[in-house]
């Protein structure tokens, strides 16, 4: 007799923090590592030095949060920047700055997005995301799932970066089984590194046009100057 597959919600935070550290590791060129234990929490809370979180809803409903300590936060963002072929020298130096939470925020929603791949290929049903909110805070803040779930479940998970900066993921969910009642055949997975490659080129786009408009303008300057004989 075959023996029926049961999909936990633990099987689910895994593949979310399976989702994290390949995205992170392919993203930054460096390794990224996630415990083998979990913890449970009673709630979920943006912490300092800076938390993204992401709602995502279809199948089952959840809370995705991640914090970084300004260290974790700025090697991440630096490694990212670099591996796209960024000079140090032009990278933000505070983890307060816009681009360090754009980078984090974009990262975020690419974590989500493999990670509803995974869920859809592997168990067969789908989820939507919201865009991802990024804040630097300095005290704790409390975040909270639709109050209508019932039973919402909240778990923490600590990750490495190559440097030993850590932080945190966390997750509230609903509790919930997937029981598989025939075999079927998982979907092809999508390689991170076309992923990767998509938006290094699109940042590479963007910087090619924004100095083309620096340059445009500082021509315009001159030759106003020109004509006026300064």
């Amino acid at each position: 007799m075959r023996k029926t597959k049961v999909v936990t919600s633990e099987d689910i935070l895994l593949k979310l923090c399976q989702s994290a550290t390949a995205v992170l590791t392919k993203a930054t060129d460096s390794p990224v590592h996630h415990a083998a234990m979990v913890q449970k929490i009673v709630k979920t809370s943006l912490k300092p030095d800076i938390g993204c979180f992401v709602l995502f809803d279809g199948g089952f409903s959840g809370l995705v949060v991640i914090n970084f300590s300004s260290q974790a936060a700025l090697e991440i963002y630096s490694n990212y920047m670099q591996h796209m072929g960024i000079p140090e020298e032009e990278l933000a130096t505070q983890h307060t700055s816009d681009e360090v939470g754009d980078v984090l925020g974009e990262l975020m929603n690419q974590i989500i997005g493999d990670f509803t791949g995974k869920i859809k290929r592997s168990i067969q049903t789908s989820i939507t995301q919201n865009q991802p909110k990024m804040m630097a805070v300095n005290k704790n803040i409390s975040v909270s799932v639709d109050s209508n779930i019932d039973k919402p479940q909240a778990r923490r998970v600590s990750f490495t970066t190559e440097n030993n900066h850590i932080f945190y993921l966390e997750l509230a969910m609903e509790r919930t089984e997937f029981i598989q009642l025939q075999d079927f055949e998982e979907g092809e997975e999508v390689d991170p590194d076309s992923i990767l490659e998509a938006e290094t080129v699109r940042q590479l786009e963007e910087k090619e046009k924004s100095n083309d408009k620096n340059e445009k303008k500082d021509n315009g300057s001159n030759d106003l100057l020109d004509e006026l004989g300064i």
